[in-house]
């Protein structure tokens, strides 16, 4: 189905020192994608905002990483299709493994699967940038990786309902290979459930925010890119790198014509190419590519990309539309983009894909599978964050947002002035 496999077997997979040195290489780019992300949100949003948006991303690495290594990991593997997640409790701690002969090599594959928990929640913080609390959002942090990511990775990739699904339904395999279910319908679904938790900021219309730092956001999206290798390369290494060139490939020519398409949309409907365009280009094409990166030939690749980019340029504009203030555009580049990535294959994967000698199979359970994880997180991150609304509080005060939530949450200044004195 994919190449990040829950579950290693150092009998059927042997590591050798070349082979775990890359498991750990690829752990820590996934990882250094979440403090990317934070340059990326924080540059986008105002300059009395940007601790707290970075903020939410080093708080996810904190608090998801400890669950992941506490219970998380032994929620994302199922035994049964039909199993709503793991045990939590089945190996608390991970002492068990500990004891285990094969915890060496165990040990990277449970620090490669937290780095995917952890950016898929700090995803979600972009779209209530300006307005939501700390602690009300590292409770929100919690409560969605236990009940949203930990059971949908489990589904998606340990061996539950959207994994078998295939076998289930007797047509092939359901296609994710690094998360555009899991990580990106995931967290953009749950973005616009907190959208509709959290209501509109005060000053709620076009262009009254923009982004105080430019510069972070090139950066920010340069360091996801940079890591993205990590993200989709990086689970290669249970499978001794045997699709790494093709993926490789994919991951740079995906997001390339992204860039492209998106600044060309932007030319021909705001009359001028932004430089913040081509950042969001290059993440909405990195999005696009995540599930297919495997399984598209790099012509059907690029055209992912083009698509990827022109369709999440226009789909940012329909939050004014529409009327909901998703206020780094988390729904219109992550569910917009994962859905369109996943649902691609359906068409364009090789050899199954409708258009290139399958039926119509792969399409089927390429849908289901991401209309199933995009409503249940959807609900899930709205019952959360409802009741962390009715009860501490999910939002700031009105005064508070207007002085701005770095001073008032966390009692910083991103940059202190001074005027020289002569």
């Amino acid at each position: 189905m994919l190449g990040l496999s829950r579950r290693i077997h150092p009998k059927e997979h042997p590591m050798d020192a070349g082979s775990m040195a890359f498991g750990i290489v690829a752990t820590a780019l996934v990882l250094f994608m979440t403090p990317g992300l934070a340059f990326f949100y924080g540059g986008l949003v105002r300059a009395k905002s940007v601790i707290s948006m970075m903020m939410m991303s080093f708080g996810a690495i904190g608090l998801v990483g400890t669950l992941w290594i506490l219970y998380g990991y032994n929620m994302s593997a199922v035994d049964s299709p039909l199993d709503f997640s793991g045990n939590p409790f089945s190996d608390l701690g991970l002492a068990a493994m500990a004891a285990g002969e094969s915890a060496n090599t165990d040990f990277i594959g449970v620090a490669y699967g937290s780095t995917f928990a952890i950016i898929t929640i700090a995803l979600i913080s972009g779209a209530i940038a300006d307005r939501a609390k700390f602690g009300a959002w590292m409770l929100f942090a919690g409560a969605f990786a236990t009940l949203g990511y930990f059971p949908i990775a489990a589904w998606v990739w340990g061996g539950g309902w959207a994994y078998s699904l295939g076998e289930l339904l007797g047509l092939p395999a359901v296609i994710d290979y690094a998360g555009g279910t899991a990580v990106h319908i995931n967290a953009g679904a749950a973005a616009l459930a907190l959208t509709f938790v959290l209501g509109k900021r005060l000053d709620f219309t076009k262009g009254a925010h923009k982004p105080h730092n430019v510069p972070f956001v090139i950066l920010g999206a340069s360091i996801l890119w940079f890591g993205w290798f990590g993200f989709n390369v990086g689970a290669e290494w249970l499978n001794g790198l045997e699709g790494a060139g093709l993926i490789t490939l994919n991951t740079v020519g995906a997001t390339a014509a992204s860039i492209c398409a998106w600044l060309l949309v932007e030319k021909v409907k705001d009359g001028k190419p932004t430089s913040v365009g081509a950042a969001s280009g290059a993440v909405a094409g990195l999005v696009a590519i995540t599930p297919a990166c495997a399984n598209l030939t790099p012509g059907w690749a690029l055209l992912l990309g083009a698509l990827s980019g022109a369709l999440c340029a226009l789909a940012v504009e329909l939050k004014w539309r529409l009327g909901f203030d998703d206020s780094l555009d988390v729904v219109g580049i992550h569910l917009v983009g994962g859905m369109l990535g996943t649902i691609y294959l359906g068409f364009f994967a090789n050899e199954t894909g409708l258009f290139l000698g399958g039926g119509i199979g792969q399409l089927l359970v390429q849908l289901i599978a991401s209309v199933g994880v995009m409503l249940y997180a959807f609900l899930a991150a709205f019952v959360i964050g409802f009741a962390i609304e009715k009860t501490i509080g999910f939002r700031v005060t009105s005064e508070d947002e207007l002085a701005g939530v770095d001073r008032v949450v966390h009692g910083e200044d991103a940059y202190e002035y001074e005027l020289e004195r002569v």
